[in-house]
């Protein structure tokens, strides 16, 4: 009789882990129109200040890495797309490129990412960066060379052009 049991319950597991396995997968997450609009004001001038590592290096510490960002927006009609104008520092090149990016949503928590994408000046990666709360942590991929990069966000001083200084106002000659 406790074979029969036994037999049973395992049966009956088996049969509701078969339709826990079938349930339909979840949308992905679609960010609010607030989730947008904040997330545009943490991205749009600042820096990502922070770390990387190289996989297979750990003896190495981990390398100074930053990014700035002058500004940062959803692109209309295009998904998940924002056009995303950065400056960043990569060994010993400078450059500020312009460049599409995807960003997914875990919940409320926005991952950029990127697939083979060509940077110019800089080569093709892959990555993947979560950003929360201040901070910035993820992946990344330039060929067969990888690691894990992680920082904070800061607002980073606004550039002033010459043209938006305004002159100072003369003294009266009383």
């Amino acid at each position: 009789m406790s074979v029969r049991l036994t037999l049973t319950a395992l049966l009956c597991l088996g049969i509701g882990g078969v339709v826990f396995a079938d349930e339909p997968a979840k949308p992905a997450a679609s960010p609010t129109p607030e989730m947008i609009k904040k997330l545009t004001a943490e991205l749009t001038n600042v820096k990502l200040i922070g770390t990387f590592t190289v996989s297979g290096r750990e003896d190495q510490p981990p390398k100074a890495e930053e990014y700035t960002i002058s500004s940062a927006m959803k692109l209309p009609d295009e998904g998940d797309v924002w056009m995303i104008k950065a400056r960043i520092k990569y060994g010993d090149k400078d450059v500020t490129v312009p460049m599409p990016l995807e960003i997914k949503w875990a919940g409320d928590t926005p991952v950029i990412t990127l697939t083979n994408m060509d940077i110019p000046g800089l080569g093709t990666f892959s990555s993947r960066v979560v950003i929360y709360e201040g901070r910035y942590a993820g992946t990344w991929q330039h060929g067969k060379v990888g690691g894990h990069l992680f920082g904070r966000l800061e607002k980073a001083a606004a550039e002033t052009k010459p043209d938006d200084a305004k002159p100072e106002p003369k003294p009266s000659g009383k």
